[in-house]
């Protein structure tokens, strides 16, 4: 399992150690209403934003018994630290994605806490709360004294105005694509329904240079 948060520019950054324990809070929302004489009464209001909460931390030293990427891959702890505040104070929303669970959320992020201790010199330990994001539309809606604004609340499925592409490098496979794209190798059969016409009939026979629209 990968623990991924990923812009809108496609840029993924992967959590070296995975947390030992994730928690995601729901909450269902409501409005109180003093009614005179009868008390207090409340009015659901739909499911709240969601938390996503949980610790881990960024090795100095490579150990295969508990990272989660190739030795090369693993991030200086105090970059890592860096690019998790440049994440907290982004006003654009990230793309959560746990691989091989059903939770691929847009967020933000909402808290960063980084704890350094003497006994563990050069590891960084870490701290975060992502909070889901809900995208609001302002919609019109015509009265009988004029145009009345309304705010309708609803969740975009993509951070993007455009749908995402991905252009084929040397090496590449579908596989490979919809694991770093998607968060999910399985996936890579819709990539190829939605691209059949470019690839042809043999999934495997896709070639650098094309251009192929991600689900």
């Amino acid at each position: 399992m990968d623990f991924i948060l990923k812009d809108g520019q496609g840029v993924s950054f992967k959590f070296p150690v995975n947390p030992e324990e994730v928690s995601i809070s729901r909450q269902k929302g409501y409005d109180t209403v003093n009614i005179l004489n009868y008390g207090e009464f409340d009015f659901p209001q739909g499911e709240k934003v969601k938390e996503i909460t949980f610790s881990s931390f960024f090795p100095q030293e490579y150990d295969p018994s508990y990272c989660n990427c190739e030795e090369n891959e693993l991030p200086d702890p105090m970059a890592a630290m860096n690019t998790l505040n440049a994440f907290l104070m982004s006003q654009k929303p990230l793309r959560f994605i746990m691989t091989e669970t059903a939770i691929n959320v847009p967020v933000f992020v909402a808290s960063h806490n980084s704890t350094f201790r003497g006994n563990e010199q050069g590891d960084v330990s870490f701290d975060i709360s992502l909070r889901t994001w809900r995208d609001m539309k302002i919609a019109q809606k015509a009265g009988v004294s004029g145009k009345q604004t309304a705010v309708n609340k609803k969740q975009r499925s993509d951070l993007k105005e455009q749908k995402k592409s991905y252009t084929v490098k040397s090496g590449d496979s579908l596989s490979k694509i919809a694991k770093l794209e998607l968060g999910d190798s399985s996936k890579w059969q819709s990539i190829y329904t939605l691209n059949k016409k470019i690839i042809g009939t043999n999934p495997n026979a896709i070639k650098p240079g094309q251009k192929l629209v991600l689900p």
